[in-house]
């Protein structure tokens, strides 16, 4: 085997890194999600109705992690307006799940789910604090998005076609995606 067909084999450390990270904030998230279902079967449990916000952010996420693939797609195929134009519609798409998480919480809120819910335990707590943890991974992904979309938009010229940097942001978007929805369709299976 030669040099140059070994080092092609080898993952880019920077990649590396973003499924040492994945695979931890999976743990994490698993960890609270079975924490969920042990304090559910303990009694004591808010019955909830999953926030219509919550429903349009998924098809939202949904349709983001779409453009998101054409946008890598076109960026190797060196099509760098389509490129900018798909990037930063991810990144409003991004922005538009954010606002409507915090729409679904103030209708949970107005629902009388709230972060303490003393009344029925803590279920309230933890829709709120695994939601809300996803939204701050959600938050890095969009300031990530933001940052990458304004340096190739004021940039006249694309010197390098290296698509590692954009790999490893598309590799993490489409992970907060799919954890959005495993969180959604949990919810959903556990809102009665």
């Amino acid at each position: 085997m030669s040099t140059i067909s070994a080092q092609r084999q080898k993952i880019h450390p920077h990649k590396l890194l973003m499924w040492i990270a994945i695979a931890s904030i999976c743990m994490m998230f698993a960890g609270w999600t079975s924490a969920f279902m042990v304090r559910k079967a303990q009694g004591n449990w808010l019955i909830f109705t999953m926030p219509v916000s919550f429903w349009i952010s998924t098809a939202v996420i949904i349709l983001s992690s779409f453009t998101m693939h054409l946008s890598v797609k076109a960026f190797k195929a060196r099509e760098m307006t389509k490129y900018k134009s798909l990037f930063g519609l991810t990144a409003m798409l991004g922005l538009a799940f954010m606002i409507l998480q915090f729409s679904g919480f103030y209708e949970m809120h107005s629902a009388g789910i709230t972060l303490k819910s003393v009344a029925e335990g803590v279920s309230g707590s933890f829709i709120y604090v695994i939601s809300g943890v996803h939204l701050l991974h959600m938050l890095g992904g969009v300031i990530a998005l933001l940052l990458v979309f304004l340096r190739n938009h004021f940039r006249t010229r694309t010197k390098v076609y290296s698509s590692n940097g954009l790999e490893i942001l598309a590799t993490y978007w489409h992970f907060v995606d799919v954890l959005w929805i495993y969180l959604f369709l949990f919810f959903f299976i556990n809102q009665k």
